[in-house]
């Protein structure tokens, strides 16, 4: 059975995706922008989609745009960043309701379409600089997020991981960028690399909905008109890397529970021949609750209040998290490592594989569930040059073998022990 089917175009520099479905009763169209990590650009690209989302010419202040929204029968806007491997992506979401659906026939999807170019390519300015108000306060907001990781252990924990871990790599920046450099960014300078990013950017358009592709094309034409472009290209990661050393990394703070992270570099990234094997090997290592290391060290060994692991598929790492006491530090340690020497001695059962596979499947449907889970899917293939479809993904999983889990956990080496823990020691 085919769970769906995605069309691409190519119209003027902009790529579009149309996906034609009746499971959801509204259209959401995603904007993707693409551009390699950059320590120069980092902070100012955290930055930008905020700005874009605050006003554009049409609607200059922020109450204005939010207004305009409501009157689309309560129509959503969102922005968020991510980083995939050596990637920096910024998104825009626009959903709203199915005209099919309403008994007014307002052409929504076309007024949402506009919308979305506008505030691409129409945002609002002061001469040739963003509005110096949305700017402070965007400024303001975006050193709140930064700073919201530092208080939030865990996600501090994360972050020093990838840092030690990436020192010589862009992947050690962080994705809202570093608060040193948010004083001198400039109204100004924003505006600058704006146009920088819609020269350069790779710019994808989502279009996920109860549609007629070829009535979009036609207003995309009519409504997205991109500049003269200079693309440049996804940055694709090198996924081979061998560890000369173990780091290991210890960071005092005050704080009462210890964060225990380790790294180690899989050598296997997204499309990759062993990727659907490396996941398996996930979900049996680390992953899910019948995981190794939750039954083995949370359930058995009563050392972590948390631990769980997960997979970066575009720059070939394997995180390990852990929330323990400083005491069980080295314990904690070792019987990760035993679980880790246990998936490369095949010491597992059919039933484990069979189990890991059936929550895979279950995650990827329900992820594709939603307009925002499915383009997050559908984008791998974009950042990474693959053409892996939903249904070559399931099927990729079902055929992984013992030999394939245990092939893929000789090649992971542990790269960096990180642990934050208290002042006081013990």
């Amino acid at each position: 059975m085919k769970l769906l089917t995605e069309e691409k175009h190519e119209l003027q520099g902009l790529t579009v995706h149309t996906v034609q479905t009746t499971k959801y009763k509204t259209n959401t169209l995603i904007l993707k922008l693409n551009a390699p990590l950059n320590e120069e650009t980092v902070t100012k690209r955290a930055l930008l989609p905020y700005v874009l989302q605050s006003a554009t010419e049409k609607f200059p202040t922020t109450t204005k745009l939010r207004s305009y929204l409501d009157d689309l029968y309560g129509a959503t806007l969102q922005v968020d960043l991510t980083k995939k491997g050596d990637n920096h992506d910024i998104t825009i979401r626009v959903d709203i309701a199915n005209e099919k659906y309403l008994k007014d026939h307002t052409p929504l999807l076309k007024k949402a379409l506009a919308l979305i170019g506008d505030i691409l390519l129409n945002p609002a300015l002061e001469e040739t600089a963003f509005l110096s108000d949305i700017v402070t306060k965007e400024k303001r907001a975006l050193r709140q997020r930064i700073q919201a990781v530092f208080d939030d252990k865990m996600r501090y924990a994360n972050l020093r991981l990838v840092e030690e871990m990436c020192k010589e790599e862009p992947y050690s920046l962080h994705v809202n960028g570093r608060i040193d450099d948010i004083e001198q960014i400039t109204p100004e300078s924003l505006y600058d690399y704006y146009k920088q990013v819609l020269k350069e950017d790779a710019i994808h358009l989502y279009i996920i909905g109860d549609i007629q592709a070829e009535e979009v094309l036609q207003t995309v034409k009519e409504t997205i008109t991109l500049p003269t472009r200079q693309l440049k290209k996804p940055s694709h990661t090198a996924a081979t890397h061998q560890v000369e050393k173990v780091n290991e990394v210890v960071e005092k703070q005050n704080i009462k529970q210890g964060k225990l992270n380790i790294g180690y570099r899989t050598n296997i990234v997204y499309g990759d021949r062993q990727y659907f094997a490396l996941q398996v090997f996930n979900g049996i290592f680390g992953a899910f609750s019948h995981s190794k290391l939750f039954m083995n060290v949370r359930e058995k060994a009563s050392l972590a209040y948390y631990v769980g692991s997960r997979v970066e598929s575009h720059k070939g790492l394997l995180m390990v998290m852990s929330g323990i006491d400083a005491k069980n530090f080295d314990q904690a340690v070792t019987i990760i490592k035993d679980q880790m020497d246990e998936m490369r001695n095949g010491t597992f059962s059919e039933e484990e594989i069979a189990q890991t596979k059936a929550v895979i499947h279950n995650q990827l449907l329900e992820t594709i569930d939603t307009p925002r889970g499915l383009v997050e899917v559908l984008y791998h293939n974009e950042l990474t040059g693959a053409e892996i479809t939903i249904d070559g993904y399931l099927k990729g999983i079902d055929a992984v073998s013992t030999q394939d889990i245990v092939k893929v956990a000789e090649n992971i080496q542990m790269d960096t022990i990180y642990f934050l823990t208290g002042t006081d020691g013990e």
